[in-house]
């Protein structure tokens, strides 16, 4: 690894590191007493909360000891996603990583550069002597993938510098000002399982080869939902077959749009060649509408070993089917104030049957707190209505953009006269943590940066090398100007 940005090859180096460690959402012990570890070898004062968010204090370089304390923050879990076809671990393996000429990978999984990279990040520029800066708090929080628990639970105090430097964005030369708050819901719908006929063979039918991706960023771009995708191909077959669900389960982390899903009943076997006749119309339709965003769509309908003894009804099949449809998922209104930016939204993130309760977790985001609660009361409507339960957590706040930061004029003043271009000042759908930091820390001055990140949250999430050298200059530039 020798890449043309010195600095480049140090915060790859310790990237490589922290991808040895597992640092799942909610998993993230091992990773935050490695940066404990860390910070007493190098003597930086550390402590952490008892949520398990880390401070270590980077004293000023000399000349900027009575200069206005500067926070580095990023956060350590990341979102663990695979191939259906990966036997990687997140709980012990590494991440292996794969260096595509521009580009980084990982094999098979995401990639957590999201937000790995702020960690390497700010440890190459905690241990670098010869550069200019004020006092330094790295913070670093956990869950964030989640719900942003750690930024939620931080306690006044914790932190003390009153500018802050989010490293999460995933676009270099993009400052972000502002971001979607939201709101994760919990729908469940109780079930009535009975004897299985034993005339009846047993199928599983599979929904996959989609591309998944971040539900903030990527939810305007129409990707499909394999959940969604698996409902309308079982409405399509069950129009002319009988069949009798016994499992139904789809998609994972919250914030990241089902890639894959899988429904299993049992089907007269007269009715395989019609029903596989079926679900081939039904991939074929899909291949169609995705065309761009999700050309691999596969539908394999096959018989299934597994034999339960019970099974749903024709009738309440039909209202799990229908459930699925039901569920909103996408853009939900576009924002009338800025150009582009989608303003609300829900992801139906997940689908399970668990103890006879089919369980759903949506996700909704908006950058407006009364359309945000608005769409997320019509979500637990559609549980109500159809003899369910829901309820919704907390939530966190969106991001007001300040377009008057004075951390945000200097900030665009240097990256122009460092790269000779303006950059663009976006506010964005997905959620970041600076909403919350700045509701907790008042008079807080932030912008979010970071290198260009592809396809978060999912197996194909990559980081263009070339963008962590320009962000890392950057950085440099304006904590010397922040004196």
């Amino acid at each position: 690894m020798n890449f043309e940005h010195e600095k480049t090859n140090d915060i790859l180096k310790w990237f490589e590191e922290i991808s040895k460690i597992p640092r799942c959402s909610k998993n993230e012990e091992k990773i935050c007493q490695w940066l404990i570890n860390w910070a007493k070898e190098n003597d930086f004062d550390a402590k952490m909360d008892n949520t398990g968010n880390i401070l270590i204090k980077v004293p000023a370089s000399p000349g900027y000891e009575n200069s206005p304390g500067v926070v580095i923050q990023g956060h350590v879990d990341m979102v663990c996603e695979k191939t259906p076809d990966s036997t990687h671990d997140f709980s012990q393996d590494p991440i292996k990583l794969i260096y595509d000429g521009e580009w980084l990978t990982a094999d098979k999984t995401t990639l957590g550069a999201d937000n790995g990279i702020a960690i390497a990040m700010a440890i190459v520029l905690a241990l670098d002597k010869d550069i200019q800066h004020p006092p330094l708090e790295l913070l670093f929080t956990v869950d964030e993938e989640t719900g942003l628990t750690g930024a939620n639970t931080l306690e006044p105090g914790f932190i003390e510098g009153k500018i802050l430097l989010n490293v999460d964005s995933e676009d270099e030369g993009y400052f972000t000002v502002g971001c979607a708050g939201g709101i994760n819901t919990y729908l469940s719908l109780p079930l009535h399982f009975s004897e299985a006929d034993p005339g009846l063979k047993h199928f599983k039918l599979k929904a996959g080869g989609m591309k998944g991706g971040h539900s903030g960023i990527d939810i305007n771009a129409e990707k499909a939902n394999a959940i969604r995708v698996l409902g309308r191909t079982l409405l399509n077959v069950k129009k002319e077959i009988d069949i009798n669900l016994t499992d139904i389960k789809g998609g994972s982390a919250h914030n990241a749009i089902p890639r894959d899903a899988e429904v299993s009943f049992f089907m007269s076997p007269d009715g395989f060649e019609k029903a596989k006749s079926l679900v081939a119309e039904s991939e074929s339709i899909f291949r169609n509408e995705f065309c761009t965003t999700d050309p691999d769509i596969q539908l394999i309908l096959a018989e299934d070993n597994a034999n339960p003894s019970k099974a749903l009804s024709t009738e309440e099949s039909q209202k799990v089917i229908e459930f699925t449809l039901a569920v909103p998922h996408g853009v939900s209104a576009m924002s009338t104030d800025i150009e582009n930016l989608v303003e609300t939204s829900n992801n139906f993130a997940n689908i399970k049957i668990e103890d006879n309760i089919l369980k759903v977790l949506t996700s909704q985001r908006s950058s407006i707190v009364s359309r945000l609660q608005g769409l997320t009361q019509g979500v637990e409507a559609v549980a109500r209505i159809a003899g369910g339960a829901a309820h919704s957590g907390d939530g966190y706040p969106p991001w007001q953009p300040n377009m008057d930061s004075p951390l945000l004029k200097k900030s665009t003043e240097l990256y122009e006269r460092l790269y000779n271009k303006k950059p663009v000042v976006e506010v964005i759908h997905a959620g970041l943590e600076c909403g919350i930091i700045g509701d907790k820390y008042p008079g807080m001055d932030m912008i979010s940066i970071g290198p260009t990140l592809k396809f978060p949250h999912s197996p194909d999430e990559k980081i263009h090398i070339g963008s962590i050298g320009k962000v890392w200059d950057f950085m440099l530039v304006l904590l010397k100007e922040l004196k």
